[in-house]
């Protein structure tokens, strides 16, 4: 069965903000493995849902919710992850964590806040165990 979408490279997206938000994943996982996190997965999908990233490190594994921001204008990045996002993300999480964990796992979901300042600059917020499911018991 062939699939429908058509490959369009980045620098044709017309969406400045999904490029700054492909921007801002890049900055999130330099900063995660500088932190001596391993990327397992970079948007791992589930039908039009997706983890940003999934990052281990040993027996933990996080589920990471990147979210970009200029300003602060619209909220802060951190308040716009809603019950039903959180709900979606553990969703999808459990579907990686069937498909790809391990024995002796524990689970986490993290929130990194990406400011961009501009110039290929960014500044990192990073929330540990942002918030749980019922099933990933840390």
């Amino acid at each position: 069965m062939r699939s429908r979408r058509s490959f369009i490279p980045i620098s044709q997206w017309g969406d400045r903000r999904q490029r700054r938000g492909l921007a801002g994943e890049r900055a999130a996982i330099a900063y995660l493995t500088s932190c001596g996190w391993n990327v397992e997965s970079h948007r791992f999908r589930l039908g039009r849902h997706d983890l940003d990233l999934v990052v281990r490190r040993g027996h933990l594994v996080a589920f990471v919710e990147v979210k970009t921001r200029r300003s602060t204008a619209c909220g802060a990045a951190l308040e716009s992850v809603s019950a039903l996002k959180r709900h979606i993300l553990g969703r999808v999480a459990m579907l990686w964590r069937l498909r790809h964990g391990r024995a002796g796992d524990t689970y986490r979901f993290d929130v990194l806040a990406i400011s961009d300042l501009g110039g290929g600059r960014y500044e990192v917020e990073h929330v540990e165990d942002a918030w749980r499911m019922g099933w990933s018991a840390c």
